[in-house]
C-alpha cells in the first residue's frame, strides 16, 4: 500500500471519479453545464430522486465503488445549519454550509461511513439558493458574528478543480464583513484560490497527522508535504490558515510521528500566518467499528481500549486523552505564535484546564477566542 502510494499522488483526490451522474432536472443547470465541461467524464441522466443505477443496496459495502460516482442534484433541504455539537463538551458554536455528501478519499475512521445511506459522492448545483439563503442568514442581524465551514459532510477542495464552488463561495464571502468562511481539506487542490479578492473573509484548513498515519489510515489524500505546500501557496495569496490535529491516533511511535508533522508545519508554513489550531482525539459512533474494520481490515485503529463518553461515542479514556493532548500541545506552544488560538474540538472543562491550564468559559467561551483571531 505504501509503495504504490508513494508512486502515484493523491493531491487531487477528483482523479479517482470514473462516472457522473445529473439528475434530470438539473442537466441544464448553468453550474451542472460547467462542471461536465471541466470533468470530461462520462455522464448519465437519473430520474428525480432515484438512485444511480448500480449504486443500490448497503451503503457500507457499496463505499468503495460508490466513491467512484458522483451525483450531481439540487438540495431540497436547507444548506446552512448549527454544528451537531453535543452539550456534554465545549462546542466552538461553528456553522455548517452543506455543499454536498461524501468524497473521494477513504480514511478509516470517517465518521460518515456510519452517517450515510449513499454510497456515492453528491454534489449541490442549486447554487443561486445556497447563496440566497445564506443572504438571508447573514443579512438578517449584521452585528451577529458567523464561522461557517463546509468541510462537516465533504471534503471542502477535493472535487474543486472541476465544481469550482470555491471561486463561488471565496467571491461571496469577501463582501460579508460579518461572517467567515472555512474551507477544510485533506487534499492539495487550491488553483482556484489565486487571484482572487477574499478580503480576509476566508480561512484555508488543511486535517493534519502524522505521517504514518496519513499514509496508513488516510487513504487517496494529499500526503502530508503535499498538504503543506498547498498551505504555504495560500498564505503567500494572504489566506489566513487554519489546521486540525483531528482525530489524533494513538499507536507506537506516536510521539515522534506527530512532532514530526509539528516540525514540518512550522518549517514550511508562516507561524503568523495561522488563525486557529484544534486537537481532537479519536472518537466514534459505536456501530463504525464494524463498519471500519470491515472495510480496512489492515487498519488497528480500533482495537484499542475505549470508553463510552457523554456524548455517546466510543472514545480514549481521560487519562489517556490529556497525555496525548499534553505531549502536542507543548510541541506546538514552542513554534506557534502568540496569537494563534489552539483549541479543543468536543472536549471537558476538566480536559481543558488538565491540558491548557484554563476553561474556555473564562475567556468568553471558545466561540469568542476563535472570533476574535479573525474579526478583531
Amino acid at each position: 500500500m505504501t509503495a504504490q502510494r508513494e508512486k502515484r499522488s493523491w493531491r487531487d483526490p477528483s482523479k479517482y471519479l470514473r462516472h457522473i451522474h445529473v439528475e434530470e432536472g438539473c442537466v441544464d443547470l448553468p453550474v451542472t453545464r460547467e462542471i461536465l465541461e471541466r470533468a470530461q467524464l462520462p455522464w448519465s441522466v437519473v430520474p428525480e430522486r432515484q438512485a444511480p443505477d448500480g449504486l443500490d443496496g448497503d451503503c457500507a459495502a457499496n463505499l468503495s465503488h460508490g466513491k467512484q460516482h458522483l451525483l450531481l442534484c439540487r438540495n431540497r433541504g436547507q444548506f446552512f445549519k448549527p454544528c451537531p455539537g453535543t452539550k456534554e463538551y465545549r462546542c466552538c458554536k461553528y456553522e455548517v454550509l452543506s455543499t454536498g455528501m461524501n468524497c473521494p478519499m477513504d480514511c478509516a475512521y470517517c465518521i460518515l461511513q456510519a452517517y450515510m445511506n449513499t454510497p456515492w459522492i453528491t454534489h449541490y448545483v442549486n447554487t443561486g439558493d445556497l447563496l440566497a439563503e445564506l443572504d438571508r442568514v447573514l443579512d438578517a442581524d449584521p452585528s451577529r458574528l458567523h464561522r461557517i465551514g463546509t468541510g462537516e459532510f465533504t471534503d471542502s477542495l477535493a472535487l474543486d478543480r472541476i465544481t469550482g464552488l470555491s471561486r463561488i463561495l471565496v467571491e461571496y464571502f469577501a463582501g460579508k464583513p460579518n461572517a467567515v468562511l472555512e474551507l477544510k481539506t485533506k487534499s492539495a487542490v487550491v488553483g482556484n484560490l489565486a487571484s482572487l479578492a477574499h478580503r480576509g473573509r476566508t480561512v484555508v484548513a488543511w486535517s493534519l497527522n502524522s505521517p504514518a498515519v496519513v499514509r496508513r489510515e488516510e487513504l487517496r489524500s494529499a500526503t502530508l508535504v503535499e498538504r503543506l505546500e498547498a498551505a504555504a501557496q495560500c498564505a503567500a495569496w494572504g489566506y489566513r490558515l487554519a489546521f486540525h490535529f483531528d482525530p489524533i491516533i494513538d499507536y507506537p511511535g506516536w510521539q515522534d510521528g506527530y512532532r514530526e508533522t509539528i516540525r514540518l508545519l512550522f518549517a514550511r508554513v508562516p507561524a503568523a500566518s495561522i488563525a486557529w489550531i484544534s486537537l481532537g482525539a479519536l472518537r466514534y459512533l459505536p456501530h463504525l467499528k464494524e463498519i471500519g474494520v470491515e472495510r480496512f481490515p489492515g487498519s488497528s485503529i480500533y482495537f484499542q481500549e475505549f470508553v463510552d463518553g457523554l456524548d455517546g461515542k466510543s472514545r480514549y479514556y481521560r487519562k489517556r486523552r490529556v497525555g496525548l493532548y499534553q505531549y502536542i500541545y507543548r510541541q506546538l506552544m514552542q513554534c506557534a505564535d502568540p496569537r494563534t488560538c489552539i483549541y479543543f474540538c468536543m472536549e471537558s472543562s476538566e480536559v481543558w484546564q488538565e491540558v491548557m491550564g484554563f476553561d474556555p468559559e473564562a475567556e468568553g467561551g471558545i466561540a469568542a477566542m476563535l472570533d476574535r483571531t479573525v474579526f478583531d
